[in-house]
C-alpha cells in the first residue's frame, strides 16, 4: 500500500453548518468540487470531506448511532507554543468550542483540543521533538 492519506471524511449532522465552520471559522479552502450533497476541502497533501453522517454509515454499511470519544482526533500541529496560543484565541473570538485550553504537555510540547459542531476533536500542538508540516 502506498503509505498516505488521500482523503479524511467526516460525519457531520447539519452539511451547511458545518460547511461555515470549516470555511468560516477554520479558513479551509472551500472546494468548487463540492456538491448539495457532499463538501471538500483541499488541504496541502489531502483532503477534507464532510458528508451526512447517516450516509456516510449507510455507504460504510454500519449503524449510524453513537455518541462519546470516538477514538480519533485530528491534529495540526503549528511552530510554535505562541502560534498554538494565537490560534486558540482566534478560535474562541470565532465561536468554536474549545474543550481543552492550551497547556504544557507531559511530553515537553504545547497542546490543547477543539471540537467542531459535531464533536469531532482537534487538536493543535507544538511538538519541539518532533514536526509534522512543510518546512
Amino acid at each position: 500500500m502506498d503509505p498516505r492519506i488521500s482523503l479524511v471524511t467526516l460525519g457531520v449532522k447539519d452539511l451547511k453548518a458545518s460547511v461555515a465552520f470549516y470555511r468560516d471559522v477554520l479558513g479551509l479552502p472551500y472546494s468548487k468540487k463540492s456538491s448539495g450533497d457532499v463538501a471538500f476541502f483541499e488541504l496541502k497533501g489531502t483532503w477534507l470531506a464532510l458528508f451526512p453522517t447517516s450516509e456516510l454509515a449507510k455507504d460504510a454499511g454500519v449503524y449510524a448511532e453513537g455518541s462519546g470519544f470516538r477514538g480519533v482526533t485530528l491534529s495540526h500541529n503549528v511552530r510554535s507554543r505562541a502560534a498554538v496560543d494565537m490560534l486558540f484565541k482566534t478560535l474562541e473570538k470565532k465561536g468554536a468550542t474549545i474543550v481543552k485550553a492550551p497547556s504544557k504537555a507531559e511530553w515537553g510540547g504545547h497542546t490543547g483540543y477543539f471540537a467542531d459542531p459535531d464533536g469531532h476533536l482537534w487538536e493543535v500542538a507544538y511538538n519541539p521533538h518532533f514536526w509534522v508540516g512543510p518546512m
